[in-house]
């Protein structure tokens, strides 16, 4: 910039929002800011790479003709589906060791938990008479004010007459009353998506939770989607201020025992590197 010139405005926002970055958003700007702006590396977690696998064996469970739908070939399809995923993401060796050096038994154990969440998959479904229309279901709609919503349903039944279930795995156990709001904001905010989409509300939100065995069922009406899209377009209002201002300010809770970047987090004595110059705001999917 020479002398004298006026200052260059904040990179063009991209406006697309997804459940997943907007409840970063809602716990902590700043983590919002790492994940999305920053896209700082994160060590996968055991657990969360559990939930991948599970995610995954389920999907291509429904693959398989419906009486073949069964808890023996649920495990079978484990290890190939490991296999894939170690594939796609070489660096998930680390979990368990390394390629010179594995840990088989910390390898087998984590398997073994993978199996019990499958196990009670069954326990509260019987696949054998389900038939999704959809598995892993990429979603996007743009609002009237071009705000984009997009997301990743893990699976969508439509009945004979049209009505929509939409499903969600948790490899977790269930929240209490008091932190159940992120899953079933996550499930309105599909909600809203498919009924943007398709001009009808789903008959049912449902989330599996596979940790505890717990279901847990809701109906959404046109006032409960409403009331999310008001919300989800005051968040990004406050992401765009954010951005405009360039402060993303830390959001410290109990959650942050799990934060990879409390190195780079003021409310630990951090840090955080320089903004980058984007031309867009990136969002991803979840």
């Amino acid at each position: 910039m020479t002398d004298g010139a006026p200052p260059l405005p904040p990179p063009a926002v991209r406006r697309a929002l997804s459940p997943s970055r907007a409840a970063d958003f809602t716990q902590c700007p700043l983590l919002y800011r790492f994940r999305t702006i920053d896209r700082l590396p994160e060590a996968p977690s055991a657990a969360a790479v559990r939930g991948t696998l599970v995610h995954a064996v389920l999907e291509h469970l429904f693959d398989l003709p419906p009486g073949e739908r069964t808890p023996e070939r649920a495990a079978a399809l484990l290890e190939p589906r490991w296999r894939a995923l170690l594939e796609r993401e070489p660096q998930l060796h680390a979990l368990f060791g390394t390629d010179a050096d594995p840990d088989p038994p910390a390898l087998a154990a984590w398997l073994a938990g993978a199996h019990r969440l499958l196990e009670r998959y069954f326990q509260l479904e019987d696949p054998t008479r389900l038939e999704p229309a959809a598995r892993e279901m990429r979603v996007e709609v743009d609002l009237d004010d071009g705000l984009q919503l997009r997301g990743i349903v893990d699976r969508l039944d439509v009945a004979p007459d049209g009505a929509m279930r939409v499903v969600d795995y948790k490899t977790g156990r269930a929240p209490s009353e008091a932190t159940a709001g992120r899953a079933m904001f996550q499930m309105r905010f599909y909600a809203l998506v498919l009924w943007r989409l398709r001009g009808q509300v789903p008959r049912l939100l449902q989330l599996v939770y596979l940790g505890s065995g717990d279901v847990v069922r809701y109906v959404p009406d046109e006032g409960d989607l409403l009331a999310t899209e008001r919300k989800v377009r005051a968040l990004w209002e406050a992401i765009e201020r954010n951005h405009r201002t360039g402060e993303w300010p830390a959001r410290p809770s109990r959650t942050c025992t799990w934060c990879d970047h409390k190195a780079l987090c003021p409310s630990f004595g951090g840090t955080p590197p320089p903004l980058p110059t984007l031309p867009t705001l990136p969002t991803a999917t979840g």
